[in-house]
């Protein structure tokens, strides 16, 4: 039984290792990361820094109004008080952007 199975291994182990040194050298893809390498440089990393130029360039031309103030019920509802500061800011709060319950803070 051991060597049936030992002759079934190395049979596999020998075609298998045929096929796979034949098939990475055939039809000429050995240089394959070359291409890309060279696309990621010279299209990928500029298309992504035109990309952000055009945000950028796009950002500074608009002036950003901040809508103005209602306060619904069911929106910035407190049920319990933030661990940090006087439990009514959020760990990210923006004063200019984000609103407390009673309102903007600068409009107080």
């Amino acid at each position: 039984m051991a060597t049936y199975l030992q002759r079934a291994a190395v049979s596999y182990v020998r075609n298998n290792a045929r096929l796979a040194s034949h098939s990475a050298t055939a039809g000429g893809h050995g240089g394959g990361w070359k291409f890309w390498r060279g696309i990621s440089f010279f299209v990928g990393f500029p298309a992504v820094g035109l990309g952000m130029l055009n945000v950028y360039l796009a950002h500074q031309e608009e002036h950003h109004e901040r809508p103005p103030f209602v306060a619904y019920e069911y929106m910035r509802i407190r049920t319990k008080r933030f661990p940090w500061g006087d439990g009514q800011k959020s760990l990210f709060h923006n004063p200019h952007v984000n609103a407390l319950p009673s309102g903007y803070e600068d409009e107080h």
